[in-house]
């Protein structure tokens, strides 16, 4: 399964796996941004994740860290 921009619980569930040591409560976008596109089932358009989005998934990161 690949993953979209729109797998948003998804992503934050393969970030908070892929990066435990990281608190996203203080994650930058331009990070963010990059760690999402280099998750191995990632594949959609880069330019796609927007500020919305990755709010949304940063929101969904901070859900499953607690």
């Amino acid at each position: 399964m690949s993953l979209k921009w729109v797998d948003v619980l998804e992503i934050a569930i393969q970030l908070a796996e892929n990066k435990p040591e990281v608190d996203p409560r203080f994650v930058n976008f331009v990070d963010l941004h990059t760690w999402v596109l280099a998750l191995p089932d990632f594949d959609d358009v880069p330019g796609h994740g927007g500020e919305k989005v990755l709010e949304a998934i940063q929101a969904a990161w901070i859900e499953e860290a607690d």
